[in-house]
């Protein structure tokens, strides 16, 4: 049976691909973004079958089109919570502003679109919510810090609701390395106003934002490629790691914390009551 997909931010980068590799494989999209008129190619290409929708998830209200899709449609499989940007910011950089958006962004909207699709994947018997997270949903830089609580964030909450719900709903968190998405496009990647004491922690990863898009060794095809195959697997896993880059990144965090675990359990395990 052909599925349906909601894929926020589908105009571009990873949503693009998804929602192509989703129509190759003959499903439904619903693709949400600022600029739904991207998507009028892929509607020519594959008529009746995707459905262009303006949306910004950072709007109140927006979780309220996913009960438009399943009116529509009678039916939603697949969440893609995809919608983002790259921020570059020191913590002191940061303004309160730029820090409430980016969690709006990347965790309340995409909380509320989960919330929302819930109730209906219930009441199906099932469906599927992929997020988008990052790498930096488990590795840290510097200049990445607001950035990465926002998906460390929406990665706890997955984790947990994997945890919690039991009527046959998938969790996929998505991590992907440094791909040629266009994130780091003048018009995508965000830059907070610098401030010189941090030039030299935080000056190397603007320079790299800026100036390195389109040298990225991760192909959002076959990213998306993988998605859809972890998703149709038997077992669709937790977590999905993409890139060469971002498995050694984890690797490595995976590593220190088992070190300073170890180094410290005796501490650690002494922290109890003495008993009498």
């Amino acid at each position: 049976m052909s599925r349906v997909w909601l894929v926020t931010g589908a105009s571009s980068g990873f949503g693009r691909a998804i929602a192509e590799v989703a129509l190759d494989s003959g499903d439904t999209v619903v693709g949400a973004a600022r600029r739904p008129g991207a998507l009028g190619d892929l509607a020519a290409a594959h008529p009746g079958r995707v459905d262009s929708v303006q949306l910004d998830v950072t709007a109140p209200g927006a979780a309220a089109v996913v009960d438009d899709v399943v009116t529509r449609h009678g039916r939603l499989d697949v969440l893609v919570n995809n919608a983002g940007r790259t921020q570059v910011g020191a913590l002191e950089e940061t303004t309160q502003d730029e820090l409430r958006y980016l969690f709006d962004l990347h965790f309340f909207g995409p909380a509320a679109l989960t919330k929302a699709v819930l109730p209906h994947m219930r009441r199906q018997g099932g469906g599927a919510v992929v997020q988008m997270s990052s790498v930096g949903g488990q590795v840290t830089a510097p200049g990445f810090g607001a950035y990465c609580a926002t998906k460390f964030a929406l990665e706890g909450l997955t984790e947990t609701l994997a945890q919690e719900v039991d009527f046959g709903v998938r969790f996929l968190i998505v991590e992907p390395g440094a791909f040629r998405t266009g994130l780091f496009n003048p018009g995508s990647a965000y830059m907070s106003a610098p401030l010189p004491e941090y030039a030299g922690t935080v000056g190397p990863i603007r320079d790299y934002v800026t100036g390195g898009d389109g040298s990225q060794a991760g192909d959002p095809a076959k990213a998306a490629a993988a998605i859809l195959t972890a998703l149709n697997a038997d077992h669709t896993p937790l977590r999905l790691v993409l890139g060469a880059d971002a498995v050694d990144g984890i690797r490595g965090r995976l590593d220190r914390i088992a070190v300073e675990l170890d180094t410290w359990e005796p501490v650690s395990r002494a922290t109890a009551f003495d008993e009498p």
